[in-house]
């Protein structure tokens, strides 16, 4: 039977899960109102003329985040607590919202300002969060409890697609409106964010590391732990892993540089999080209206579609749930990319080989298009949907974990500020043919994977240095404190992929 601080422990992370339906949202919003002809008259916006401005101010939206994550969250998390990075990212995107709702006719300047604040929120939230959940669950449920992580990405996009859905079919009564309604509607979660976090226990790796305080971080621990010999064993596991990083590495944001192993695993988190968006799921999000374009004339069969794919990311993300903690993260990501590299190869074929029917495509054959890019979301919500958030949590010390994961996850918007600026013009001249490209990065991804990522499932957090050849911080960290020693650890007796001697040369 499942233990009521287990529950709670579920709860907590759900909170902080709920920041990615900021990231789902916005991304959904931007992609939604381009369909809308009241948005588009409202800046005097030509979606045929206007391809670069309609691509700038999506970039927009990730320089703000680049920033963010890059110089901010780091700090935030690390200085006012995982909680209050969180909360400072809502109340910023409360703000940024109301400016985009309620930008001045033609003030298309307005609108880009509460969209690079958006970025500004969303990049210190997106920092706080995942280091909170994989700080606070267990290593035995953390990939499972990070998979909800991605889930919340399609929950925002559901909302936002399903309201602008229904916005859409009252066009002519709404006005203006119809995308109004869209936008504001970014702020229910955020409130409902804000008004849960002061009650939740902040993270008991913050209290040691920064403030040095034991007794609080026992009390966070018993709120989440079965026993006081867990809650023990973590507090000392902490302050062992803790002490090594702050006398032998370096307590400060230096050690991403300075420790080889560190920035080995910097390195590697780049690479899988501008992978994440040269999937091709990044670019799809925010112009797959541009895209459906090329295959149905009708906007509202648009939004629908839009709708039920959002719907059906929800139930693709639960696959993650199950099979990131059986299967691993390397076997998700090589999966997940072989089936995406294969259904970008077929759509665009189709494209190629079939006519065109009063400039667009015919309905069994937009049918089937649009089938094939569901499946691609089958295939990429639970593998480089999920997994690269999990892995990315998990894999670094606590001297730089805040930074490190807020610099890596940015590294996604990184690679949509240089990419989406040009996508709608690769579309306009190229048409299903430019997703040739997102087919050749599917493979290279899974090749990478394959040779340079470890398997890091259930490994507890201060022992997964041993994965990149470094040392293991609980032991060291134990050594200086004069503490026993604890010997076998989880990372030492990992198998599954040519164990941890191999791994270490990679």
């Amino acid at each position: 039977m499942v233990s009521s601080k287990r529950v709670y422990n579920w709860y907590i992370s759900m909170v902080a899960a709920m920041c990615m339906v900021l990231y789902g949202y916005d991304a959904s919003v931007y992609n939604s109102v381009q369909g809308s002809d009241n948005w588009l008259a409202y800046f005097n916006l030509n979606p045929d003329k206007d391809t670069y401005l309609i691509g700038l101010i999506n970039t927009t939206y990730t320089i703000g985040a680049i920033v963010s994550g890059f110089f901010l969250g780091g700090p935030a998390a690390d200085y006012l607590g995982r909680r209050w990075g969180m909360f400072t990212g809502c109340a910023i995107t409360v703000v940024a919202t109301f400016i985009q709702t309620f930008s001045p006719r033609h003030k298309l300047g307005c609108f880009i300002a509460g969209r690079v604040l958006i970025g500004v929120g969303q990049g210190m939230a997106l920092t706080a969060g995942p280091i909170y959940i994989g700080e606070m669950a267990p290593p035995q449920i953390r990939g499972l409890i990070m998979a909800f992580w991605q889930l919340f990405y399609s929950v925002g996009s559901f909302i936002a697609y399903w309201i602008n859905y229904a916005c859409s079919l009252h066009r002519k009564s709404l006005g203006e409106w119809d995308w109004k309604l869209v936008v504001i509607f970014q702020m229910l979660v955020p409130v409902v964010i804000m008004i849960l976090l002061p009650f939740q226990p902040e993270s008991p790796r913050w209290h040691i590391q920064k403030r040095g305080d034991i007794d609080s971080a026992r009390a966070s621990l018993r709120k989440i732990r079965d026993t006081e010999e867990e809650v023990e064993e973590e507090v000392v596991a902490i302050r062992e892993a803790i002490e090594y990083e702050k006398e032998a590495i370096s307590h400060s944001y230096t050690a991403l540089f300075k420790d080889p192993s560190v920035r080995k695993r910097l390195y590697l988190a780049f690479v899988l999080n501008v992978g994440q968006q040269l999937t091709g799921q990044g670019t799809l999000n925010s112009y797959s209206t541009a895209v459906y374009k090329k295959i149905w004339t009708s906007t509202q069969t648009i939004n629908l579609i839009n709708a039920l794919n959002a719907t059906f990311g929800i139930l693709f993300t639960l696959n993650a749930t199950w099979t990131a903690d059986r299967f691993g993260r390397r076997w998700l990501f090589i999966v997940g990319g072989i089936g995406m590299g294969i259904c970008m190869m077929i759509v665009p074929v189709i494209g190629q080989t079939t006519p065109d029917v009063n400039g667009v495509k015919s309905k069994p054959v937009g049918i089937s298009i649009v089938f094939l890019l569901f499946l691609f979301i089958f295939f990429y919500k639970p593998s480089w949907g999920a997994t690269t958030w999990i892995w990315t949590s998990e894999v670094f010390s606590m001297n730089v974990r805040a930074q490190a994961v807020g610099m890596c996850s940015q590294m996604q918007n990184v690679a949509n500020t240089i990419f989406q600026q040009f996508f709608p013009t690769f579309l306009k001249n190229e048409g299903l043919k430019c997703l040739y490209f997102f087919m050749a990065a599917n493979f290279f991804l899974v090749a990478f994977v394959y040779f340079f990522i470890p398997e890091t499932k259930q490994i507890p957090l201060e022992e997964i240095d041993v994965l990149f050849g470094g040392a293991n911080h609980v032991d060291k960290g134990a050594q200086m404190l004069d503490a026993p020693v604890g010997g076998n650890n989880a990372a030492e007796r990992k198998d599954g992929q040519g164990e941890v001697e191999e791994i270490s040369r990679v």
